[in-house]
Protein backbone atom coordinates (compact mmCIF):
# COMPACT_ATOMS: atom_id res chain seq x y z
CA UNK A 1 0.00 0.00 0.00
CA UNK A 2 2.80 2.25 0.83
CA UNK A 3 4.48 1.77 -2.13
CA UNK A 4 1.25 2.41 -4.45
CA UNK A 5 1.07 5.79 -2.28
CA UNK A 6 4.61 6.61 -3.17
CA UNK A 7 4.06 5.95 -6.78
CA UNK A 8 1.24 7.98 -6.82
CA UNK A 9 2.83 10.97 -5.29
CA UNK A 10 5.73 11.24 -7.18
CA UNK A 11 3.62 10.97 -10.80
CA UNK A 12 1.53 13.98 -9.33
CA UNK A 13 4.84 15.72 -8.41
CA UNK A 14 6.55 15.09 -11.49
CA UNK A 15 3.27 15.76 -13.78
CA UNK A 16 2.59 18.91 -11.94
CA UNK A 17 5.95 20.86 -12.84
CA UNK A 18 6.12 19.49 -16.26
CA UNK A 19 2.24 21.32 -16.90
CA UNK A 20 2.95 24.83 -15.42
CA UNK A 21 6.02 24.71 -17.58
CA UNK A 22 4.40 24.00 -21.01
CA UNK A 23 0.92 26.59 -20.04
CA UNK A 24 3.65 28.81 -18.98
CA UNK A 25 5.71 28.59 -22.53
CA UNK A 26 2.13 28.98 -24.25
CA UNK A 27 0.86 32.12 -22.66
CA UNK A 28 4.63 33.51 -23.43
CA UNK A 29 4.47 32.69 -26.94
CA UNK A 30 4.19 36.13 -28.94
CA UNK A 31 4.84 36.79 -32.62
CA UNK A 32 7.13 39.11 -33.64
CA UNK A 33 5.71 41.81 -35.75
CA UNK A 34 7.39 44.34 -38.05
CA UNK A 35 6.23 47.90 -37.05
CA UNK A 36 5.11 49.66 -40.53
CA UNK A 37 3.35 52.84 -40.55
CA UNK A 38 1.35 53.11 -44.29
CA UNK A 39 1.78 56.04 -46.00
CA UNK A 40 -1.29 57.24 -47.68
CA UNK A 41 -1.06 58.97 -50.71
CA UNK A 42 -3.91 61.24 -51.34
CA UNK A 43 -6.31 61.37 -53.91
CA UNK A 44 -5.46 64.40 -56.41
CA UNK A 45 -1.87 63.36 -56.43
CA UNK A 46 -0.11 64.13 -59.23
CA UNK A 47 2.60 61.51 -60.76
CA UNK A 48 4.59 62.35 -63.77
CA UNK A 49 5.43 59.53 -66.00
CA UNK A 50 6.21 58.08 -69.77
CA UNK A 51 4.25 56.43 -72.41
CA UNK A 52 5.79 53.05 -73.55
CA UNK A 53 3.53 53.32 -76.58
CA UNK A 54 1.64 54.77 -79.12
CA UNK A 55 -1.73 55.07 -77.69
CA UNK A 56 -4.06 56.19 -80.71
CA UNK A 57 -7.89 56.63 -81.11
CA UNK A 58 -7.50 55.43 -84.76
CA UNK A 59 -5.56 51.84 -83.82
CA UNK A 60 -6.45 51.15 -80.18
CA UNK A 61 -10.11 49.89 -79.46
CA UNK A 62 -11.85 50.72 -75.57
CA UNK A 63 -10.04 48.21 -72.94
CA UNK A 64 -6.78 48.47 -74.74
CA UNK A 65 -3.94 47.96 -72.26
CA UNK A 66 -1.45 50.65 -71.80
CA UNK A 67 1.56 51.52 -69.81
CA UNK A 68 3.62 54.44 -68.23
CA UNK A 69 6.78 54.72 -66.60
CA UNK A 70 7.38 57.00 -63.69
CA UNK A 71 10.18 59.70 -64.42
CA UNK A 72 11.05 60.51 -61.28
CA UNK A 73 11.37 59.70 -57.14
CA UNK A 74 8.20 60.71 -55.61
CA UNK A 75 8.88 61.21 -51.68
CA UNK A 76 6.61 61.68 -48.43
CA UNK A 77 7.28 62.12 -45.39
CA UNK A 78 11.33 61.89 -46.25
CA UNK A 79 10.43 58.76 -47.82
CA UNK A 80 10.45 57.43 -51.28
CA UNK A 81 7.42 55.95 -51.75
CA UNK A 82 7.04 55.91 -55.35
CA UNK A 83 10.52 55.32 -57.15
CA UNK A 84 11.64 55.98 -60.19
CA UNK A 85 11.01 53.67 -63.46
CA UNK A 86 7.81 52.24 -61.25
CA UNK A 87 5.85 50.88 -63.92
CA UNK A 88 2.35 52.18 -63.96
CA UNK A 89 -1.02 49.95 -65.67
CA UNK A 90 -3.87 50.90 -66.91
CA UNK A 91 -6.72 50.50 -70.09
CA UNK A 92 -8.28 52.97 -72.66
CA UNK A 93 -12.14 53.67 -70.75
CA UNK A 94 -13.84 55.48 -73.14
CA UNK A 95 -13.15 56.91 -77.08
CA UNK A 96 -14.84 59.00 -79.27
CA UNK A 97 -14.39 58.54 -82.24
CA UNK A 98 -13.95 62.06 -84.60
CA UNK A 99 -17.12 63.80 -86.11
CA UNK A 100 -17.76 67.42 -87.93
CA UNK A 101 -16.73 69.66 -85.47
CA UNK A 102 -14.87 67.49 -83.30
CA UNK A 103 -11.62 65.78 -82.75
CA UNK A 104 -11.73 62.50 -81.54
CA UNK A 105 -11.13 61.87 -77.29
CA UNK A 106 -10.49 59.07 -74.90
CA UNK A 107 -9.85 58.90 -71.56
CA UNK A 108 -7.11 56.34 -69.75
CA UNK A 109 -7.39 54.65 -66.40
CA UNK A 110 -4.99 54.12 -64.29
CA UNK A 111 -5.39 50.42 -62.18
CA UNK A 112 -1.98 49.17 -60.81
CA UNK A 113 1.59 50.18 -60.17
CA UNK A 114 4.76 47.84 -60.26
CA UNK A 115 7.57 48.93 -58.15
CA UNK A 116 10.93 47.97 -59.75
CA UNK A 117 11.45 45.53 -57.06
CA UNK A 118 8.25 43.33 -58.49
CA UNK A 119 5.58 44.49 -55.48
CA UNK A 120 2.10 45.63 -56.79
CA UNK A 121 0.00 48.11 -55.41
CA UNK A 122 -3.80 49.02 -56.80
CA UNK A 123 -4.25 52.84 -57.54
CA UNK A 124 -7.25 54.46 -59.12
CA UNK A 125 -6.31 57.16 -61.09
CA UNK A 126 -6.53 58.50 -65.03
CA UNK A 127 -4.05 60.48 -66.96
CA UNK A 128 -4.81 63.55 -66.41
CA UNK A 129 -6.11 66.98 -68.39
CA UNK A 130 -8.16 69.85 -67.54
CA UNK A 131 -11.26 68.60 -69.88
CA UNK A 132 -12.34 66.29 -67.11
CA UNK A 133 -9.35 63.90 -68.08
CA UNK A 134 -10.50 63.66 -71.50
CA UNK A 135 -7.37 63.59 -73.93
CA UNK A 136 -8.40 65.24 -77.40
CA UNK A 137 -11.85 66.43 -78.21
CA UNK A 138 -10.90 70.02 -79.54
CA UNK A 139 -13.08 71.55 -82.30
CA UNK A 140 -11.71 71.91 -85.87
CA UNK A 141 -11.31 74.37 -87.61
CA UNK A 142 -13.62 75.81 -90.34
CA UNK A 143 -14.46 74.49 -93.52
CA UNK A 144 -15.50 77.97 -94.70
CA UNK A 145 -14.81 81.26 -94.53
CA UNK A 146 -16.98 84.08 -95.63
CA UNK A 147 -15.88 87.67 -96.82
CA UNK A 148 -17.91 90.64 -94.73
CA UNK A 149 -17.33 94.11 -95.27
CA UNK A 150 -16.61 96.22 -92.18
CA UNK A 151 -17.07 99.83 -92.30
CA UNK A 152 -15.20 102.47 -90.85
CA UNK A 153 -16.14 104.59 -88.27
CA UNK A 154 -16.05 108.28 -90.04
CA UNK A 155 -17.68 109.48 -93.40
CA UNK A 156 -15.11 109.67 -95.69
CA UNK A 157 -15.52 110.27 -99.77
CA UNK A 158 -16.88 112.91 -101.54
CA UNK A 159 -20.07 112.93 -100.24
CA UNK A 160 -20.83 112.82 -96.90
CA UNK A 161 -23.29 110.38 -97.02
CA UNK A 162 -20.12 107.76 -98.06
CA UNK A 163 -18.55 105.36 -96.17
CA UNK A 164 -15.41 103.86 -96.86
CA UNK A 165 -15.68 99.84 -96.07
CA UNK A 166 -13.08 97.33 -96.05
CA UNK A 167 -13.73 93.41 -96.40
CA UNK A 168 -13.31 91.04 -94.18
CA UNK A 169 -12.78 87.34 -93.80
CA UNK A 170 -14.32 85.41 -91.21
CA UNK A 171 -15.10 81.95 -90.30
CA UNK A 172 -18.34 80.77 -91.77
CA UNK A 173 -20.85 78.74 -90.03
CA UNK A 174 -19.86 74.87 -90.98
CA UNK A 175 -16.13 73.36 -89.38
CA UNK A 176 -14.03 70.10 -90.78
CA UNK A 177 -13.85 66.94 -90.07
CA UNK A 178 -12.16 66.16 -86.90
CA UNK A 179 -9.19 63.71 -86.63
CA UNK A 180 -8.11 60.90 -84.63
CA UNK A 181 -6.13 60.95 -81.19
CA UNK A 182 -3.21 59.86 -80.14
CA UNK A 183 -0.42 59.63 -77.30
CA UNK A 184 3.19 58.87 -79.02
CA UNK A 185 5.81 56.77 -77.56
CA UNK A 186 7.76 58.52 -74.55
CA UNK A 187 5.18 61.21 -74.47
CA UNK A 188 5.42 62.88 -71.25
CA UNK A 189 2.12 62.80 -69.07
CA UNK A 190 0.68 63.32 -65.45
CA UNK A 191 -1.23 60.55 -63.51
CA UNK A 192 -3.43 62.36 -61.44
CA UNK A 193 -4.84 59.66 -58.38
CA UNK A 194 -8.45 60.08 -57.98
CA UNK A 195 -9.11 57.91 -54.48
CA UNK A 196 -6.26 57.53 -52.07
CA UNK A 197 -3.68 55.03 -52.05
CA UNK A 198 -2.30 53.40 -49.27
CA UNK A 199 1.71 52.38 -50.06
CA UNK A 200 1.89 49.60 -47.68
CA UNK A 201 5.58 48.62 -49.30
CA UNK A 202 8.90 50.65 -49.91
CA UNK A 203 12.12 50.18 -51.30
CA UNK A 204 15.33 50.99 -49.13
CA UNK A 205 18.88 51.11 -51.00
Amino acid sequence: MKVVAIIVALVITIAFPTYSYAEGLIENVQLEMKDYDVINLPAGSFIPVLSTQEISTETCPEGYKVKFISTSDLFMHETNIIPRETVFYGYIEKINEPVVGTNAAMKIKITKLIMPDGFEIPVKGYIYTSNDNKIGGELTPPSEWVKMPHYQARFQGISWNHRAATLQIRPGGKRSMGVHTKIPAGDQQIIILTADTPITHTITE
